[in-house]
């Protein structure tokens, strides 16, 4: 039985047939469009990764009884140093709307996965407490999506690989805070 590795190996070697390739970059010139098929092809293939990952990560989340945003948020609080942020940092950091985050801490804290205080010198700001509950869920989801038999076994166990090859396209597009 092949490791993960092995598995990833093989398919770089003999990759299966890619309808981008075959359905873009082999009819691009004979269609008269000008200029190579290759940013256009780029944002295809960024964009169906995208919505493959996101259906696989939904898929595994919700069996965690779990939204993405939830998930995020929660790993996000976990990483903190004191397992706590403002709203308006998680916002940030998670590139969400206040109001989005707010909703998500909300169905958060009904399941006891996070708590809210008051910030102890600004009236306006709140913190959000990851619980013992939400690292507990956070972890559980981050061994699954790590599992061979997770929803993101499609990686072969490349996952380093993949953020490692989109690296350098996002940083060239500036995003360099949390």
């Amino acid at each position: 039985m092949q490791t993960e590795i092995e598995q990833g190996a093989q398919r770089a070697v003999n990759p299966p047939v890619d309808p981008l390739v075959t359905g873009i970059h082999d009819r691009w010139s004979d269609q008269g469009m000008p200029g190579e098929p290759w940013p256009f092809m780029a944002i295809c293939s960024l964009g169906r990764l995208h919505s493959l990952v996101t259906k696989a990560l939904e898929n595994e989340v919700k069996r965690h009884g779990l939204g993405r945003t939830g998930y995020f948020l929660l790993t996000t609080l976990a990483l903190t140093a004191e397992g706590r942020a403002r709203l308006s940092t998680l916002g940030r950091i998670l590139m969400m709307h206040p109001t989005s985050v707010k909703l998500t801490v909300d169905q958060l804290e009904a399941a006891g996965l996070v708590t809210r205080t008051p910030h102890p010198r600004d009236r306006r700001a709140t913190y959000v407490h990851i619980t013992e509950e939400g690292r507990e869920r956070a972890r559980a989801v981050n061994a699954a999506l790590e599992s061979p038999d997770g929803e993101l076994a499609a990686l072969g166990g490349l996952h380093r690989q993949v953020f490692e090859a989109l690296q350098p396209a996002r940083l060239a597009f500036d995003d360099h805070e949390l």
